[in-house]
């Protein structure tokens, strides 16, 4: 005789329920990219690129009972070559390009949960990882969807983003559908594996930044930041560089939101939209504006089928324009750009994703032949979703 032994409701539920979040958890992606540039631009020609992350994440209240903590870490490794160089833009046609190929630690830091909503994160961290952020606009390839290019120009050698982060520290409040957040970092980046370390003197003061918002259904978002001390104003390629500091400013705004169903849903479509301003005296660039479309699940037979249309352009200070050589042709106002791209997964966790931009105005150079780029991208993460 057979006897059936069934669950007890409890039992179900338990069976139902996710699995806890590891107390240590180690993952990895791998990207490589073979992108070149087909017509207009400085030089025809492709390039290969790639980009190892590896990032370890401890929950230190499970680990050794420090409650509310966590711990960030995130090395990277690049290597490859620089294909801005065939495209001769100003804001970069590749997002895992980078001037030195070299091993780096990348993010270290400790989150510590003060209560009511609010975190204190205290370390090596990439500002964009939290501010000037735009979810739908992660698929694609060219930088400036990463952030806007009038805050990615700034700083003695660039804010605290990718491939280079600084010290800082971030306070974050978050309430129902709204959120508040202010970070103040170093303004001069480096990290273990640059050629200057970590630098912990400030000697060129700090970078203030803040961001207010609202999430889901609707995301809005509207951010300011200002660096502490002046900045050198800035100088065209082939023009002698003079003194004068000014204050190194700007603001921006962010908004997206979902047009067509929800995550997981076939054809679910979300749009995103921002623009930014800056001092427009430390930085080539007075604004930028980005915009685009993501769908995900493109076809119900494909679950991570993706596709994604942005559009973006980095309008050019006076001070930049004006200041250009008297012998060079004038400067065009803006470096535009349109891009398309597709990704879909080959194996668990391995996605192939061709992606295609047109680039008006390379480096706002009107005698310039406008750029054709073509990119295949490949992306590995361990473990796989």
């Amino acid at each position: 005789m057979t006897a059936w032994v069934g669950m007890t409701p409890a039992q179900a539920r338990a069976q139902d329920a996710p699995a806890p979040e590891p107390v240590v958890k180690l993952s990895a992606s791998y990207t490589a990219d073979v992108i070149g540039v087909v017509d207009g631009g400085a030089a025809r020609g492709a390039r290969a690129l790639d980009n190892l992350d590896v990032t370890l994440d401890i929950d230190l209240t499970r680990a050794i009972g420090w409650r509310g903590a966590s711990f960030h870490a995130d090395v990277l490794n690049n290597f490859g070559g620089n294909p801005n160089d065939l495209a001769g833009t100003l804001q970069g046609i590749d997002n895992i390009e980078v001037t030195n190929q070299r091993l780096k630690l990348y993010e270290a830091w400790v989150e510590q949960a003060l209560g009511g909503g609010v975190t204190l994160r205290a370390g090596l961290y990439d500002l964009n990882s939290e501010f000037y952020v735009s979810d739908p606009a992660g698929l694609l390839v060219n930088p400036i969807f990463g952030i806007g290019s009038e805050l990615s120009s700034t700083g003695p050698n660039g804010p605290s983003i990718f491939p280079s982060t600084a010290l800082a520290a971030r306070l974050r409040v978050e309430r129902g559908r709204g959120y508040a957040q202010a970070a103040v970092i170093n303004a001069t980046a480096g990290t273990l594996g640059d050629d200057d370390g970590i630098d912990v003197s400030a000697r060129n003061g700090v970078l203030v930044i803040a961001e207010a918002g609202i999430t889901a259904p609707l995301r809005l978002g509207i951010g300011g930041w200002r660096y502490t001390k002046r900045q050198p104003g800035v100088i065209p390629p082939g023009v002698t560089p003079v003194e004068e500091r000014f204050a190194a400013q700007g603001a921006y705004v962010l908004a997206s939101v979902d047009v067509a169903g929800s995550a997981g849903d076939v054809a679910h479509t979300a749009v995103f939209a921002r623009a930014g301003v800056s001092d427009g005296r430390t930085t080539p660039f007075a604004g930028g504006w980005q915009a685009g479309v993501l769908i995900e699940r493109l076809f119900a037979a494909r679950p991570a089928s993706m596709l994604s249309l942005g559009a973006g352009s980095g309008a050019l200070s006076r001070p930049y324009r004006d200041g250009a050589p008297a012998d060079a042709p004038p400067l065009a106002r803006a470096e535009t750009l349109f891009e398309l791209t597709y990704s879909d997964e080959l194996l668990d966790g391995l996605s192939i994703q061709p992606d295609v931009q047109y680039i008006l105005h390379p480096g706002a150079d009107r005698t310039v032949k406008d750029a054709v780029v073509l990119a295949l991208r490949f992306s590995y993460s361990w473990p796989a979703d």
